[in-house]
């Protein structure tokens, strides 16, 4: 019995190593035909595109791109003996403070992300710090549960970008603003308004660089002959017709104008006549483009595109001109201004001055609402329509910039209408923008042609190449004689009539001023919108300006609150040598007889 149990003990502990035997052929059976991936000689990176700058006429980078990093430390490879050290100095090349540091690092083990907000010099000096603290034993290796050996230490990777505007709240709103979006794990910057949106196709990232070459025990890059590169495409620079050191100054101007006149809002639009280029777009209501807050919302618009409203009689000269075209007036002809009161049908007109006769082209001079009902019924319903589209009225202007607002007018039917034909002839009823008046008035100043404003004067390439853009040839709107008596009518009205504050010795300046109701709720009210459009020139230069001034406060004629502004503008045009006065080109009148 003993002997037949000692039997059955060394079988079953025979059977056991066996089965262990087994076992252990198995497993060296695998490890040796499975496939190994072998440590690769080489190392690859990849450099991300960046987005395209927004620069000035002036060459000054209005919107750029900066790359954002973020470092990352593997816990577990730092020393415990030289933990502080390492704290010490990622803190002397980060900035960022020791107390900081350690808490993160003592927040877990294994990877922490230290900093996602490392700019691209930081960044540099980060990477040569993890180089120094690996040649130092700063990291040390620790084994896996697998038995692996791991060293990483301190990570430098490329993370993102951001958007950078290092003048502020300069050219905003016109400039726009960026929007972040994540694209597999990396943070890209879209445009949402302003010139950010109307060119994002263009400034965005067009392909990414890549660089691969052998590497060394660190894993670090030999760049040599055999290694490859591929440079980036960055997205185009965009460079704009504005330079920086104008709209500094006209940005002041309107800041002072909106304090002073207890406005709303002030904004301008600043054309070269002969060419479409806007050479100044500003307005008194601004914001930081990487820090907006919920009182800069009302402020994100370009008003002068999409802030429509009733201009009120600075779209006289534009009827006065269909006549003119039209042969349906004399400029000498008279015209009854029936004592400042006048009632079409049951609509009472009234002037603010009372006049009586006056000939037809001092409705413009003088700005009777009363003249200019009367005379505008001259027109048909149809020629009427059909010339204030060719003007630009209720079109977009075509400018370079998205979501411009229309505005609208009467229909060919209702300006059949008397009482329609009269209202929208002095600025009633009809709704525009700010740039589709300067670009009607620009007409007046160009021989009978209208051009389209345009803001930016092309794109850089990577080579440094300015490849221009491409607009519309200009088109007859009214012929070369009547816009040159519109020209003088226009004169007129800045040496003797509501515009003789901006008369300026040596320059051929002519303009016209509007005040217009508000409505709200289908009513006007006590409130006003008011405006300039005119222009500027001396023996080379051509300019037309454009002034809006929203619900000032101080008073509601446009002589005291439009004018004054343009006027200040035209002193900085002068300063700034965009305009040479030559007084005896241009005198000014010996006697002028000024209109109060």
């Amino acid at each position: 019995m003993i002997n037949r149990y000692r039997s059955k003990k060394i079988i079953f502990l025979f059977a056991i190593l066996l089965l262990a035997f087994i076992l252990f052929l198995s497993v060296m059976f695998i490890d040796a035909f499975k496939s190994r991936k072998s440590p690769s000689l080489y190392t690859s990176e990849s450099t991300k595109a960046q987005r395209g700058s927004i620069i000035s006429a002036d060459g000054f980078h209005i919107a750029s791109t900066q790359k954002l990093y973020k470092a990352m430390v593997n816990t577990k490879n730092i020393d415990p003996k030289k933990k502080e050290l390492f704290i010490e100095l990622f803190s002397i090349y980060s900035g960022m403070s020791q107390k900081n540091i350690r808490k993160k690092i003592n927040s877990r083990r294994g990877t922490v992300v230290l900093s996602y907000q490392i700019g691209p010099k930081t960044a540099q000096y980060l990477k040569s710090l993890a180089f120094e603290l690996l040649k130092f034993r700063v990291f040390i290796e620790y084994e896996s549960r697998y038995g692996e050996r791991i060293l990483q230490g301190l990570s430098i990777i490329e993370s993102g970008e951001t958007r950078e505007y290092p003048y502020g709240k300069l050219l905003t709103p016109l400039i726009g603003y960026p929007h972040k979006v994540e694209d597999n794990g990396y943070t890209r910057v879209y445009g949402v308004k302003g010139i950010e949106k109307a060119f994002d196709e263009e400034l965005s990232a067009q392909k990414n660089g890549k660089q691969r070459a052998m590497r060394d025990v660190n894993n670090y890059m030999i760049l040599n002959r055999k290694s490859f590169t591929q440079a980036p495409i960055n997205g185009l620079d965009i460079k704009l017709n504005i330079p920086v050191t104008l709209q500094i100054k006209i940005e002041k101007i309107v800041d002072r104008y909106k304090k002073e006149l207890q406005a709303n809002e002030v904004f301008i639009v600043l054309m070269e006549s002969k060419s479409g280029k806007i050479i100044s777009l500003a307005s008194s209501n601004r914001f930081y483009p990487k820090a907006i807050r919920k009182s800069d919302y009302s402020s994100l618009n370009t008003s002068a595109i999409e802030y429509s409203y009733e201009a009120g009689s600075v779209i006289k000269p534009i009827t006065f001109s269909l006549l003119l075209d039209n042969k349906l007036i004399n400029p000498y002809e008279l015209v009854n201004g029936h004592n400042g009161r006048f009632k079409i049908q049951r609509k009472v007109i009234t002037d603010e001055h009372k006049l009586d006769w006056m000939g037809a082209e001092d409705v413009i001079v003088y700005s009777s609402n009363i003249g200019m009902a009367q005379l505008a019924q001259k027109l048909s319903g149809a020629a009427f329509y059909d010339g204030f589209i060719k003007f630009g009225m209720t079109v977009k202007s075509g400018v370079d910039m998205p979501y411009e607002r229309r505005g609208n007018m009467p229909s060919v039917r209702q300006l059949n209408h008397e009482i329609y034909k009269a209202t929208a002839g002095y600025g009633y009823g009809i709704r525009v923008n700010l740039m589709q008046l300067v670009k009607a008035y620009n007409v007046f100043n160009n021989s009978g042609r209208i051009l389209t404003p345009y803001i930016v004067e092309g794109f850089i390439d990577q080579f440094g190449r300015l490849i221009k853009t491409e607009h519309e040839p200009a088109k007859q709107v009214i012929s070369p004689a009547t816009a040159e008596r519109m020209k003088k009518i226009l004169i007129k009205t800045v040496n003797q009539g509501t515009g003789t504050k901006t008369r300026t010795e040596g320059l051929q300046i002519g303009g016209k001023t509007g005040t217009a109701h508000i409505a709200e709720k289908g009513r006007y009210v006590n409130k006003y919108n008011t405006s300039f459009l005119g222009f500027i020139n001396d023996s080379e230069n051509r300019y037309t300006l454009g002034i809006t001034v929203v619900q000032p406060r101080t008073s509601h004629f446009a002589s005291s609150t439009a004018v004054p502004v343009f006027k200040a503008i035209v002193d900085t045009l002068i300063d700034d040598g965009y305009l040479t006065p030559d007084s005896e080109k241009f005198p000014l009148p010996k006697y002028v007889k000024k209109f109060h």
